[in-house]
């Protein structure tokens, strides 16, 4: 049965579609079938990340509006088998997307057996941000360790909690927690919110914590999920993310602070 998941916050520059290029990524990796979309009308950044940005013909407007059909605008990953992305237009503004075409491309894809399907939501809670989860069966709320990222992920929880599409119906929608760029270094010199304070004011189940690393930039800049940069503490924490959401044990890695290795100098005199 096909899961639609939402990779979304309040927050604009949190690493929403950093986050949603990996985690579709890593799915795809374990064998499920995987299509990312891009609700980002009019600025289109996850056919970068994702490294694509010179095979988009047709976009998700495109398919909507009738002007392609879904099969002519997915784009399929030459790295991952089992990853497809749809790019959103770049000439459209938000307005173009409507709940009869945004749920008709969602039927279409689970029709063609596709096990999930990762909405990659803008920020704020304009119209793409409200389409983007609007049809979430689970939802991955994406937050950095700022006063101002957690209340605005605060926010985003009760637009899922009473405008979703489950919500509406009576259900609910399965909620994880996402923290990105966390420097335990920083949270310990009292520079940023500590991962426990972050899952006590938000309190939903923490999904994984990102650190800060210089390989999320990195590939972002070269087109390639970072996830697939085994190597990096980012890729690693992120698959780890893959691996808790389809049910595996994994404990969170590089959330403590590294002690800091005094020279034979400091040591001689303190």
């Amino acid at each position: 049965m096909s899961k639609v998941i939402v990779v979304t916050s309040g927050k604009g520059g949190v690493g929403k579609t950093t986050s949603s290029a990996a985690f579709a990524a890593g799915l795809a990796a374990k064998g499920h079938k995987t299509a990312v979309i891009d609700f980002d009308v009019g600025l289109r950044n996850l056919d970068l990340i994702m490294g694509v940005e010179r095979r988009v013909v047709y976009d998700f407007v495109n398919v909507i509006n009738g002007e392609a059909t879904l099969k002519q605008a997915l784009i399929k990953d030459k790295r991952v088998d089992n990853l497809y992305i749809l790019p959103a237009s770049q000439t459209r503004d938000k307005d173009a997307l409507n709940k009869e075409g945004v749920e008709s491309v969602i039927n279409e894809l689970k029709e063609d057996g596709f096990d999930y399907i990762v909405c990659d939501s803008p920020a704020g809670i304009e119209r793409g941000a409200f389409m983007a989860l609007y049809f979430a069966d689970e939802a991955i709320i994406v937050t950095n360790p700022e006063v101002s990222s957690v209340r605005d992920s605060d926010r985003i929880l009760g637009i899922l909690q009473s405008r979703s599409k489950k919500a509406e119906e009576g259900g609910t929608i399965k909620e994880h927690l996402l923290i990105t760029r966390y420097s335990p270094n920083r949270v310990e010199g009292g520079d940023m919110l500590s991962m426990d304070d972050i899952v006590e004011i938000l309190s939903i189940p923490l999904i994984g914590v990102i650190p800060e690393s210089g390989a999320v930039l990195q590939a972002s800049n070269s087109g390639n999920p970072v996830i697939l940069d085994t190597e990096s503490t980012a890729g690693q924490a992120y698959s780890d993310v893959v691996d808790r959401f389809l049910g595996e044990e994994v404990a969170l890695r590089f959330i403590d602070a590294e002690v800091e290795k005094k020279g034979f100098f400091k040591k001689l005199f303190g």
